[in-house]
């Protein structure tokens, strides 16, 4: 009996060491695996992360040896700079313009396109500015709004009106530049929000109507609207984020002119750190402008969790 006994121990035992050698062994497989790819994201991503982070308190430039350390000084020079604060002031217009119209262009869009037997065509239509190159759709919009040749001049003049300079006048260019901000965001926006408007239940509208609520501003103010809102919050925020990151249209049609007029936050960044070469000052303004996006990224990552939190509660009641 002993011998019986022992038999089925021994037996669980050996299996135990089996299945640990077993785990242990595709352990190490997967941190092969894993390794060459966390590798290149250390040399790519977090290196070059952690110099900008020390860079910035330094008077680093390209072509000096050394750095001296500065502490804050460059942040406390970003508050008293002038170039700085102009960039400050032509991103708050751009934001201002393209945010709320590209919001509100898309969700329009959207429920438009919703119902129609053509939705395929529209929303192709409307991504096709997100997915194209912005170096060459900013080419072509160079083209557009040529003072002479561009065909918006052309159809201003065929209308009576007097031509405008939109990008060579400080008085437009910003808000030129804004046109085009709506015009590649409204795409995007518009595929998220047919994406909540998907995954609003049937149901909700069949109770809507027989409360009265069945066609137009009453359904959409009942129904639509509140189903619609994690689905805005996260629009707002990364349309928020694509607004403060323009960088390639300016770069292409006014290199932050005329006047400094079109310079925002990532040009001046650009023209600190590879025109001027004050690296130091460059990183400051590159960690400033990490820190506002992941300070953004956090509010809606809590307010996402906080609204589903309540839906929940309000289930289980």
């Amino acid at each position: 009996m002993a011998v019986v006994n022992d038999m089925p121990t021994s037996s669980l035992a050996d299996n135990a060491s089996t299945n640990d050698r077993y785990a242990r062994s595709q352990a190490r497989a997967g941190v092969i695996l894993a390794l060459p790819a966390t590798l290149l994201i250390a040399a790519l991503l977090i290196g070059p992360a952690i110099l900008v982070f020390f860079l910035s308190f330094t008077d680093a430039s390209l072509g000096l040896a050394e750095a001296r350390f500065v502490g804050l000084g460059n942040y406390l020079r970003m508050l008293t700079d002038p170039g700085f604060a102009q960039s400050l002031r032509n991103t708050a217009i751009y934001v201002l313009v393209v945010v709320p119209t590209s919001i509100g262009w898309g969700l329009l869009v959207a429920l438009l396109i919703a119902q129609s037997p053509f939705a395929a065509v529209y929303r192709t239509a409307y991504f096709l500015p997100v997915a194209a190159t912005l170096v060459a759709l900013a080419t072509a919009w160079e083209a557009i709004m040529h003072p002479s040749l561009g065909f918006a001049n052309s159809l201003l003049l065929l209308l009576g009106a007097s031509p405008v300079r939109f990008l060579s006048d400080p008085a437009t260019a910003i808000y030129a530049l804004a046109a085009i901000g709506v015009w590649q965001l409204v795409g995007f926006n518009m595929i998220l929000f047919l994406a909540g408007l998907s995954t609003i239940p049937d149901e909700l509208y069949e109770a809507a109507a027989i409360d009265g609520a069945d066609r137009g501003l009453k359904r959409f103010l009942l129904v639509t609207w509140p189903m619609l809102a994690p689905v805005t919050l996260f629009v707002t925020v990364m349309t928020i984020i694509r607004a403060f990151s323009v960088f390639e249209t300016v770069a292409v049609l006014t290199h932050g002119g005329p006047m400094k007029s079109t310079s925002v936050i990532l040009y001046t960044f650009y023209e600190e750190g590879f025109r001027f070469f004050r690296v130091g000052y460059a990183s400051a303004i590159a960690v400033s402008f990490f820190a506002f996006v992941t300070v953004l990224s956090l509010i809606q990552m809590r307010v996402s969790e906080r609204q589903a939190r309540w839906k929940n509660k309000g289930g289980r009641s």
